[in-house]
């Protein structure tokens, strides 16, 4: 038993002060200079290693860069909050940067991301490409028709819309499509597993309900989370920050908690 609770704090890393309490003052994440309260984890390397200052500040900005990379390789990385959180409004801007990496799937163009209710990094396996999470979804025009920003994938997760199950790793949003250029304002509300808000330029453009692992390990695998006693239902984690290939600014990240 001993053992058990032991692997199962190393896999969710729980939080004794999760921030549940109501507040009126948003709390930044991001101090603009250093990348403090935030571990890197990338597929291929040893947590806490940062390959070729791909996460960096530079003017007050957290950029996520490739200008130093030889070959992209399927070095899918994601920076994840020391924090976990459970009941509370995540807000930030956006806009991409560059081109993708040539070697990387194509579905990596104009494309990132902000993952919540994610799995500890401390849990990732060695060579795995993205967290069992749910990903607030960044994406920008290639000049091929509509594609919504605020989308949620859901990799190792499942949700629920109005009392349906929902298990299509993609649920689009109603947000317009911007240019690649352009900083986008996105806020998350998260009602622990209650219910997830995204709203992009301050008007919501998808609602769901129920937040949960998938036994099925659609995507990413939960079924070592499962087997240590993690519960089948999401009701906090970490926050990451993702780095696929493609360059991606961050800048103004900030927390607002909430009461449950």
């Amino acid at each position: 038993m001993k053992l058990k609770s032991l692997a199962l704090s190393a896999l969710l890393t729980v939080s004794s002060s999760l921030l549940q309490a109501d507040n009126t003052t948003w709390i930044p994440l991001f101090d603009g200079k250093t990348l403090d309260g935030w571990t890197p984890k990338f597929a291929k390397h040893e947590l806490g290693k940062n390959p070729y200052r791909t996460f960096r500040v530079e003017d007050g900005i957290l950029k996520v860069s490739y200008e130093d990379y030889d070959s992209f390789d399927g070095q899918y990385g994601h920076l994840y909050s020391n924090q976990t959180y459970s009941h509370y409004r995540l807000r930030m801007e956006y806009r991409f940067e560059g081109k993708m990496m040539p070697d990387a799937p194509h579905y990596v163009n104009l494309n990132s991301g902000v993952m919540i209710h994610s799995q500890s990094p401390l849990s990732l396996g060695l060579d795995q490409s993205f967290p069992v999470s749910l990903e607030f979804q960044f994406l920008a025009d290639e000049g091929k028709g509509p594609r919504s920003t605020g989308n949620v994938c859901t990799p190792g997760t499942n949700l629920e819309i109005d009392g349906q199950l929902v298990t299509q790793h993609i649920v689009k949003s109603s947000a317009p499509t911007f240019p690649a250029g352009e900083w986008v304002a996105i806020e998350i509300e998260v009602r622990g597993n209650e219910e997830i808000i995204h709203r992009v330029n301050g008007e919501e453009v998808l609602r769901y309900q129920k937040p949960q692992l998938d036994p099925k390990d659609g995507v990413e695998a939960a079924a070592p989370l499962l087997a240590a006693g993690a519960p089948l239902m999401l009701d906090h984690g970490h926050i990451a920050l993702q780095a696929e290939g493609q360059g991606v600014w961050f800048r103004n990240i900030e927390l607002l908690p909430l009461g449950e």
